[in-house]
């Protein structure tokens, strides 16, 4: 098989989803565009961003042309990433959508991204290895028990744990066969009551599939997870402090929407700043949704800041161009309460999920890094 992605490697030093690589803030540049492919999944997790927008069946997508020449348009376009849904979920999905956008982002010299649960039959990855970058993965349970109980958590049928343990093998054995085929496999766990106190668990089992990067995200309620507990700062930096314990520094770990800064007050959150920097083979990335990428519905045209759901859409790709409505979002008021940029520690400051989670009261934008 031939591998048509872009040569020069993924590594800790070049990130092309991070929001400050190739921008210099306030001048964000729009260089990741986000598709939703599909409103359907084979699974329904509890922590699932999107639970509640699922469905049986999917309208047709707007005409390739259409949103081919909406990406025409983003002049500093670096990335495409391609999610759900299951996004593998419909061969038909993967032939009509997902193949013509990948295939556009290999013309054009592109780093593409799937979202997926890897659980369907291999044969169905296949037709993307030649232009697939990075298949990301969700890793939060470290037994079959666990995989049933928590991808099943909001499911209407009735599926035993038998049947939950053959997926369970199906991933992890799927997770191996990219990444032999040359896909950087990037498997992310949750930060939550579930996983806390078992993220060395998941990491050797990371490590074990193959995957050649764990990432760790501390979940947030939204959606289906909104009514789960939510830990405590104190827990979430415990169990940092934990996996970098134990965890293999050969393998790259990304942090990502962590609601610690160098501009906190607290001694102990600049500790673990101070150690995340230091750390072999570790970044923390800031969140790109609403700093270097927007979401287009390929079904209605809505563009969306990703994982802000309370936000009005910013326009529609039927009339508006990306780079009207990345505008539109900088410019928006609720966008000026978090959008802040200290050069010093390279961070572009809380997204609103974090914010509105541990700091309803703090205004970032009058804050400066302590370290």
């Amino acid at each position: 098989m031939i591998r048509l992605v872009p040569t020069t490697p993924l590594t800790p030093q070049r990130d092309p989803w991070e929001p400050l690589f190739n921008a210099t803030p306030p001048a964000y540049k729009l260089t990741s565009v986000e598709f939703t492919v599909t409103n359907m999944c084979n699974l329904r997790c509890e922590h699932c961003a999107v639970g509640d927008t699922l469905m049986l069946r999917d309208d047709e997508i707007l005409p390739m042309e259409l949103i081919l020449k909406r990406l025409d348009e983003a002049e500093d376009l670096l990335t495409i990433s391609i999610t759900g849904g299951e996004p593998m979920y419909s061969e038909q999905t993967v032939k009509k959508t997902i193949l013509p956008l990948l295939q556009y982002a290999t013309r054009r010299g592109l780093r593409t991204q799937i979202n997926s649960n890897v659980s369907l039959p291999f044969s169905r990855y296949e037709l993307l290895l030649p232009f697939l970058d990075v298949m990301h993965i969700s890793w939060n349970w470290s037994n079959e028990e666990e995989f049933h109980n928590i991808v099943y958590a909001k499911a209407k049928q009735k599926v035993s744990i038998k049947q939950a343990g053959m997926l369970f093998q199906t991933m992890m054995d799927n997770a191996r066969k990219l990444s032999d085929a040359g896909v950087f496999v990037s498997a992310e766990s949750m930060i939550n009551i579930r996983t806390h106190d078992k993220l060395d668990v998941l990491h050797r089992q990371i490590r074990e599939m193959g995957c050649q990067r764990h990432e760790v995200h501390p979940m947030y309620p939204s959606d289906f997870a909104r009514d789960m507990e939510v830990l405590s700062l104190d827990q979430v930096r415990a169990a940092i402090h934990h996996l970098l314990d134990v965890r293999d520094e050969n393998m790259w770990m990304l942090f990502g929407t962590l609601p610690f800064f160098a501009c906190s007050p607290s001694e102990v959150d600049r500790e673990l700043i101070l150690r995340l920097r230091e750390a072999k083979n570790v970044t923390v990335r800031n969140d790109p949704d609403g700093r270097n990428r927007l979401n287009i519905n390929v079904f209605t045209g809505e563009c969306i800041v990703t994982d802000f759901g309370d936000v009005e859409p910013l326009g529609n790709i039927r009339h508006d161009s990306l780079s009207d409505m990345f505008a539109r979002w900088q410019a928006h008021p609720i966008n000026q309460t978090i959008s802040c940029h200290c050069p010093a520690a390279k961070c572009a400051g809380p997204n609103l999920l974090v914010a509105n989670a541990y700091y309803p009261e703090t205004n970032f934008r009058e804050r400066r890094a302590l370290i």
